[in-house]
């Protein structure tokens, strides 16, 4: 705000920070309706500023860059991540959000003195920082304003009979599984498979890929029991992953004291790979059983984020898997994975190399396609394969649910290429690479999307499904999410999204009916 000192007649600038952290952004004033924090403290800026004249009052916000740079030789790389933290909220100035009502030198002044250029500075008109809305969901009342209640459902596999507890690790051996969140229960499989090892005397070893976890997980304390009861606990702790770094250190701390031996990662290098991997005792070996997925180890968000979890004793995956922590625990250096591929040395040549081999299918006159799934696909030579795949006549379906640097539909170039987006009740999060061949299918599912920092600066980790049938569960789920015309987007060769309208088909209402009448049929089984 300007303020002005009418005895002396001086101008002055004063701020006024809006205590949002420890007051409600959105103040209740009766009859369901709120004010924005912001706007009771202007009304009364007479009362912060007695005798001044206010010339005029605005709402500004500051974003600051969020990453920093630790040196992995760092003699305490836990407390260096600390100190860059307590300098986080110094970091560069990238974006200046200001309202559309503001003073024009207010304006100038503020792009000045934060040394921004015009072209970092936005104009917002209604309120700044929309997460706080959040605050609004959770009012109690206005059920029908919300979407109903959806409890994850315990999967086939997993039911166990009454009074008793699934063996998972039995289930495991007779054949691959594959869970689908948040429509399948994270706490019935990915927890209890935890668990299950910890209880477990014949398990020597469990170790963990943690990048984002939540407060109340149960995992990191299984974990600290397994290594208080002498089995071997590994757990790979990512200190960078950005806004869990606090948490992160905390839990790294906790599984020292209690005896885990914890890491974090390879130099240079972010862990965002999700692997979980038990050896167990059996006979006179050991057999590994391994969770590969496309999601953080976080009950939190299982329950919002749609993500798929394959869990398997593949000799081939397994092995893959204990070398993938070998490496993240040691000096190790496989020369060559077996069926996974893994960031940074294999996985970019890996999917280059599926394509290429789908290209080469369609040219020897077999039917032959493309269908991927991620987050964002930004990737300059998985773009440019995919073009010429696109060229060579292969049909291309993507589901990119954010960034999408690749245009559909332009002639010569990528008309055989079709982008939809899903944006609704669930945060579409899992990453699928499938290549049709002649009638023959091959799905991979990871934690990787095609964008350079996870091809070339995180350890990422893609494995194959084998299984006809949960192969087929994956195709299920991607035909649904491209048919979907309630939520879904389609991108258009001028780079443009347009909403689909029928609202026809909700691939999440779909895929939580489906889960609900397989738990129904497994429990009829039982």
């Amino acid at each position: 705000m300007w303020v002005r000192d009418p005895v002396s007649e001086t101008e002055t600038f004063a701020r006024v920070k809006v205590p949002k952290e420890v007051l409600p952004r959105l103040v209740p004033i009766g009859g369901g309706a709120f004010v924005p924090l912001e706007d009771v403290i202007a009304r009364h800026l007479d009362q912060l500023f007695p005798g001044m004249e206010i010339l005029h009052h605005s709402v500004f916000r500051v974003a600051r860059d969020a990453d920093f740079t630790v040196s992995d030789e760092a003699d305490d790389l836990l407390q260096a991540v600390e100190q860059e933290l307590r300098r986080r909220r110094f970091g560069e100035v990238v974006r200046l959000e200001v309202s559309t009502s503001m003073d024009a030198h207010m304006r100038q002044r503020l792009v000045e003195w934060l040394e921004v250029e015009e072209r970092q500075v936005y104009e917002i008109e209604g309120m700044l920082d929309l997460t706080d809305l959040w605050e609004l969901h959770d009012q109690e009342g206005y059920a029908q304003l919300r979407d109903a209640p959806w409890t994850p459902v315990v999967p086939g596999p997993f039911h166990a009979e009454e009074g008793q507890k699934a063996d998972l690790l039995e289930a495991m051996r007779a054949g691959d599984l594959l869970v689908h969140q948040p429509y399948e229960s994270f706490a019935a499989s990915v927890q209890r498979f935890v668990d299950q090892a910890v209880a477990d005397p014949n398990v020597l070893a469990i170790k963990l890929t943690v990048y984002r976890t939540d407060d109340e997980s149960t995992l990191i304390p299984a974990l600290i029991r397994a290594a208080e009861r002498g089995k071997q606990a590994v757990c790979m702790v990512e200190l960078k992953a950005r806004f869990d770094e606090r948490r992160n250190i905390s839990w790294a701390r906790a599984l020292e004291e209690a005896g885990a031996h914890v890491v974090h990662g390879v130099p240079g290098l972010k862990t965002h790979a999700k692997a979980l991997l038990v050896v167990r005792r059996e006979g006179e070996g050991v057999r590994n059983y391994v969770h590969v997925g496309t999601g953080n180890y976080n009950a939190k968000t299982a329950r919002l984020y749609e993500d798929f979890g394959l869990f398997t004793v593949d000799p081939e995956i397994s092995a893959d898997v204990a070398d993938l922590f070998n490496t993240l625990t040691g000096f190790a250096r496989p020369r060559q994975y077996r069926k996974a591929l893994v960031s940074p040395v294999h996985l970019r040549e890996g999917i280059l190399a599926e394509i290429e081999r789908t290209v080469e299918a369609h040219r020897a006159g077999q039917q032959a396609r493309i269908v991927m799934k991620m987050n964002s696909l930004v990737d300059r030579r998985c773009i440019d394969a995919l073009y010429r795949a696109s060229q060579e006549g292969v049909r291309i379906d993507l589901n990119v649910r954010g960034i999408c640097c690749l245009t559909p539909g332009v002639e010569g170039v990528s008309e055989n290429i079709r982008v939809v987006s899903v944006v609704g009740r669930f945060l579409e999060h899992s990453r699928i690479y499938g290549f049709q061949r002649d009638g023959e299918s091959r799905y991979l599912i990871g934690s990787a999307d095609l964008m350079p920092r996870n091809l070339d600066t995180r350890v990422e980790l893609v494995v194959p499904v084998d299984d006809p049938g949960l192969r087929a569960e994956l195709e299920d789920t991607l035909e649904r999410c491209f048919a979907d015309d309630a939520f879904g987007w389609a991108l258009g060769a001028d780079g443009g999204w347009e909403r689909r309208s029928r609202s026809e088909r909700c691939v999440h209402a779909e895929l939580m009916d489906r889960a609900t009448e397989r738990a129904l049929a497994a429990f009829d089984r039982e």
